[in-house]
């Protein structure tokens, strides 16, 4: 993987990467590309047809990084820009294909239905006489699931796949803030959302994937399984 030289350590990551990028420097580019390239892929597929089709809106997000870097005037980081370009041009392409809507009205909180974070059978009716309210059966403890399950790769892509499941706004922000580890504000900045609607799509998301999960591990408990 590309490193930064050390003579970037006289400032910062993002102003080197900035000026090498505006010198031609080709391991700066280099450096970006194994940083963010899978993630542009990832999130362009929500907006188009096909993954090919995804793969070349991230080339074309690349041209227009190298075409604008001199017009990049820092208002918002390096990556947050980047991304602003990959969406725009996804919601381009992803209009030719009759399939893009503005994100902002993929959701809205007053007329959007309530959905629970657990399913409602998990808990006794409002009007139980002695614990309205309180759970019948608690949530899976993961804790007895063997570290070899956790880990596995059929259960990286069981993820992947209840990721996939998703209404579109929902996957975008637990891709970005639970896959690729962005924090709650990039979200909100690339995505054009507040952060009351970036909270309430992720906390949905987490809990669809959870249950999807609850289901997964059920049948790799090791009661579960011939002994």
């Amino acid at each position: 993987m590309s490193t930064i030289p050390a003579q970037a350590k006289t400032a910062t990551e993002e102003q080197w990467l900035i000026e090498s990028l505006r010198n031609g420097d080709e391991a700066a580019f280099a450096l970006l590309l194994e940083r963010y390239q899978v993630a542009l892929t990832r999130l362009a597929r929500m907006y188009v047809s096909s993954r090919e089709v995804a793969e070349e809106v991230a080339q074309e997000t690349w041209l227009g990084v190298l075409q604008g870097l001199d017009r990049f005037e820092g208002r918002s980081s390096l990556k947050t820009w980047i991304f602003t370009i990959l969406i725009n041009c996804a919601k381009t392409r992803g209009q030719r294909e009759s399939r893009s809507i503005p994100f902002s009205a993929m959701w809205n909180g007053d007329a959007e239905p309530y959905e629970p974070a657990a399913d409602p059978e998990r808990f006794l009716p409002p009007d139980h006489p002695e614990t309205p309210r309180h759970w019948v059966s608690f949530p899976n403890n993961w804790d007895t699931i063997p570290e070899e399950y956790l880990l596995a790769q059929e259960t990286r892509a069981y993820i992947e796949d209840a990721i996939e499941t998703l209404a579109p706004n929902q996957r975008a922000v637990i891709t970005l803030r639970d896959v690729e580890g962005w924090t709650s504000s990039e979200v909100c900045n690339v995505l054009g959302i507040s952060e009351t609607h970036q909270r309430v799509l992720l906390h949905r998301a987490r809990s669809k994937v959870r249950r999807a999960l609850e289901k997964y591990f059920d049948g790799k408990r090791p009661s579960a399984r011939t002994t």
